[in-house]
């Protein structure tokens, strides 16, 4: 699909699901390669990084990986909020652990300045942050970004987990929103 419309917008396709999948595979060697001998705990971001999650941990061949789940959320319709609130606790011992954060996407670095700090209490040997999509463009906040799979500019997008209000989520591909106002004939 070339164009959808998700609630009162519009969007239009910016980058079709096999470019992703690319970028996905590429990131995937790269973990594989700087981890090696880790036994990392790969940490999920939910809701956004699931699909990012499932494509990137299939891929994953280091011996000894763990996988769990974390539900942190800022954003309301298209904006951040700037107010970060966890949503799922997580109670996991990582003292010692090589802890890999997957984030579907950073772009003010809000929320991931938060799981940081959440984190970094718990003692962990080290931290490595690895995002599907990175907006540098829109960081406010200073925080590594060890591993991306793909830069954006600095617009709205939603699919391959990204949503509007909830829709989007399961599209395969990247939309981005369409300023133009469609022509309805």
């Amino acid at each position: 699909m070339k164009k959808i419309k998700l609630h009162d917008k519009e969007f239009r396709l910016l980058l079709e699901a096999s470019v992703i999948d690319s970028a996905i595979q590429e990131l995937a060697q790269k973990l594989n390669r700087d981890l090696e001998g880790e036994k990392p705990l790969f940490l999920s971001v939910l809701n956004g990084s699931f699909m990012f999650t499932s494509d990137l941990i299939k891929q994953i061949t280091i011996p000894g990986t763990e996988i769990c789940f974390i539900k942190i959320a800022s954003y309301a319709g298209t904006c951040s909020t700037g107010k970060v609130r966890e949503l799922i606790g997580f109670n996991k011992n990582i003292e010692g652990r090589t802890i890999v954060i997957l984030e579907d996407m950073i772009d003010s670095g809000n929320s991931m300045a938060y799981l940081l700090d959440l984190l970094a209490a718990r003692h962990p040997k080290k931290i490595v942050v690895a995002t599907m999509f990175y907006k540098p463009k829109a960081l406010v906040c200073k925080i590594p970004v060890d591993y991306y799979a793909l830069s954006l500019e600095n617009d709205f997008v939603v699919g391959r987990g990204l949503d509007y209000d909830d829709l989007g989520r399961n599209l395969p591909d990247l939309y981005i929103l369409d300023d133009q106002p469609a022509n309805h004939a």
